[in-house]
């Protein structure tokens, strides 16, 4: 399965910098609080990554997906803005992890985990005996999700990298598998949610967070954001069934499936309203 594919960090120059600028991970310059408010040394840095940084290659499996367009990935180059000291008050990350209500022992999958900044939390939620999968297909960000855990202690997490052949996901293990700001930059969205469902236990999860497409004011680029209809629309199409929603979030959706042969009851989609 390809998905997440990256080029090399050699590709630089400002092709690559107006790709990522283009990337779900970076929110326009002109609105968000990190260009803003951060210091001009950290723009500096910022404006640095950005232009070393490389991007998905325009010649992909699929560049288009039930009536959208496929974005491109980030680069691990900009992965320090995974973890900005403005994300917490931009997108409250609290929040969605108490919605999530994990359990202590429960196995979950961080996909596309990036440098770790949900699989870290994670990781303590389920406990010394749970276990979360953090998987991302590029080694770097794996490397630096191991730097991060080690001195915290966190034993229980399993960095497991993708391939453009193998996802990563092992059947019928998890009782969730969280995407942040993953999904709508899977060049095989299909193949993913094939192999999604079969890792899943009978009751498990699938939790999608995506940029709300329906809120201008969120201040990332609109082919980075998606709307409720678009997310429920390509997941019924590949036997998930809605089972639940959080809307309180500054600037994402949150929106919760199943299999579509889970005992889990269906929900009516609430559609999002400011």
């Amino acid at each position: 399965m390809r998905f997440l594919i990256a080029l090399s960090a050699g590709s630089r120059g400002r092709l690559a910098a107006s790709a990522l600028l283009a990337s779900s991970w970076l929110v326009q310059s002109s609105t968000t609080a990190l260009a803003q408010n951060a210091p001009p040394e950290a723009r500096d840095r910022q404006e640095s990554a950005i232009d070393d940084a490389a991007v998905a290659p325009a010649a992909r499996e699929r560049t288009e997906y039930m009536g959208r367009t496929i974005a491109p990935t980030m680069h691990f180059s900009g992965a320090g803005w995974l973890t900005r000291p403005t994300r917490e008050q931009e997108e409250e990350p609290l929040k969605l992890l108490n919605s999530l209500k994990i359990q202590p022992g429960q196995i979950v999958c961080d996909f596309g985990s990036g440098n770790g900044y949900h699989s870290l939390q994670l990781a303590k939620r389920v406990g010394p005996t749970g276990a979360v999968h953090a998987i991302d297909i590029q080694p770097e960000m794996l490397e630096m999700l191991r730097e991060r855990a080690g001195p915290r202690g966190l034993a229980n997490i399993k960095p497991v990298l993708a391939t453009a052949e193998e996802s990563g996901l092992a059947p019928d293990t998890f009782d969730l598998v969280l995407m942040v700001d993953v999904y709508h930059e899977l060049s095989n969205p299909a193949e993913i949610l094939a192999a999604v469902h079969k890792s899943l236990k009978s009751e498990g999860r699938l939790v999608l967070v995506e940029f709300r497409e329906e809120d201008e004011s969120v201040p990332i680029l609109p082919l980075h954001k998606m709307s409720q209809l678009q997310v429920v629309k390509e997941l019924e199409a590949n036997d998930f069934k809605l089972i639940g929603q959080f809307d309180r979030l500054p600037w994402q959706h949150v929106l919760q499936f199943a299999r579509h042969d889970a005992e889990l009851p269906k929900v009516a989609l609430r559609p999002w309203r400011p």
